[in-house]
């Protein structure tokens, strides 16, 4: 009886979302699969291969950031003017070619290289999907929307590290390659079946001109709700991104942490997404959404200080339980937010601005964190999370009645789940 039910329950929500959203999130899937074989294991790729300390390492990552909010401005203007479908397909086949290339270089300048091209390209596509997410849903919908697509994008990532570990330890080209191919299979889905989802001109009325396009960033940069907004999520960022750069190294080097177990760590992070996060989301749907940013904050900070204090391998397990549990809060919350705020013929844009701030984090986070790293100061970087997580929760509260003047949405008062 209960696998039936089970079965009925997975039919029923397939059916509420139309069949071109769960194309997308089928070519998502098998995209985030390649990025999650790599990318977990880039850092300790970088840093054996041309020898180079967390600082360089920082530099690096700075540096693709920098090209990627190039990119991400890029596609979110060219999704708005010329469409979703194409931009999606231009960053996918770009990220293809240049993980090949990042594979196969031997020289440090070279590699930098290549990792700012990467930048601009591979980023490109996200403003489109975001936004062509936002196209197929209401906006009843579109919060549940992008938690389903964080649950298999993480699926991907419960899935690529121990897959990426197995590749890792017999050559690492090897996970440079498999990204590559599913950049590109992923690619050919979206050209042969996902339709375009920009809305369309009104009649009468004329398209926008490519240089009007890029000049409606000026627009997004005058609402100042949506930059408060904006510095709220790089104040967070610069703690997320930890995640995905300085932690790897820090558990390796401080705590004699391997790379396989370093790999359930991430995996334990990827598998409470795909149980727990559609169950939190319809739970918190209802809920004021900046005071669910300010609680996943709450949560970040918590779980990322623990890294400063803890050494025993169980309660770092722990401590990415407690940071997975605030990411599944902010992440489709703060999405949705995103397309609350923006007009319709702009969703592209804001996105970009969206993924702008997330960039920055990146630009910014590693660099701080392999400074202090490399000058033997590396509980600070934990420390700081914290102070950096309360700042943007004080952030999103107090930013939370000009959203409910402005949407209408439920922010006029405190809920928590």
């Amino acid at each position: 009886m209960f696998p039936r039910l089970r079965l009925q329950k997975i039919r029923d929500l397939y059916h509420e979302y139309p069949r071109q959203f769960w194309l997308l999130i089928f070519a998502t899937f098998i995209d985030r699969l390649g990025g999650a074989l790599l990318f977990p294991f880039f850092t300790l790729y970088v840093t054996r291969k041309f020898q180079i300390g967390m600082t360089q390492v920082g530099v690096l990552f700075g540096l693709f950031a920098i090209s990627a909010m190039a990119g991400g401005l890029l596609g979110g203007g060219l999704s708005d003017r010329l469409g979703r479908k194409g931009t999606l397909i231009l960053g996918l086949v770009a990220s293809a070619g240049s993980s090949v290339i990042m594979g196969l270089v031997d020289d440090l300048p070279t590699f930098f290289m290549v990792a700012l091209i990467s930048g601009i390209f591979s980023e490109a596509g996200g403003p489109a999907r975001q936004a062509m997410i936002a196209d197929l849903l209401p906006a009843d919908k579109r919060t549940e929307g992008f938690g389903i697509l964080r649950i298999v994008a993480n699926l991907s990532v419960a899935i690529g590290p121990a897959i990426g570990g197995f590749l890792a330890s017999r050559s690492y080209l090897l996970l440079f390659i498999t990204d590559a191919v599913a950049s590109t299979i992923t690619a050919a889905i979206v050209f042969l079946i996902l339709k375009e989802t920009r809305p369309q001109t009104a009649e009468g009325e004329k398209p926008e001109t490519m240089v009007a396009t890029f000049r409606g960033y000026g627009r997004v940069l005058k609402d100042r709700l949506y930059i408060a907004f904006i510095f709220a999520n790089i104040l967070m960022g610069l703690v997320y991104v930890q995640m995905n750069s300085t932690l790897s190294v820090y558990l390796r080097d401080f705590h004699s942490i391997a790379e396989q177990q370093f790999g359930y760590i991430m995996s334990l992070n990827a598998a409470m997404v795909v149980l727990m996060q559609f169950s939190i989301t319809r739970k918190i749907r209802n809920k004021a959404p900046m005071w669910m940013m300010a609680l996943g904050c709450v949560f970040y900070a918590i779980g990322f200080g623990m890294y400063g204090f803890v050494s025993a391998y169980w309660l770092f397990l722990l401590a990415m339980a407690v940071i997975t549990i605030g990411e599944m809060i902010i992440s489709p919350v703060g999405q949705a937010i995103v397309t609350m705020l923006a007009p319709e013929t702009m969703r592209g844009r804001y996105m970009a601005m969206n993924g702008f701030s997330w960039t920055i984090s990146f630009a910014v986070g590693p660099l701080l964190a392999g400074l202090a790293i490399d000058s033997g100061n590396q509980n600070w970087v934990w420390y700081a999370a914290i102070i950096l997580s309360i700042a943007s929760a004080a952030a999103f509260l107090a930013m939370r009645k000009k959203a409910f003047d402005r949407t209408g949405s439920q922010e006029a008062k405190p809920a928590v789940p």
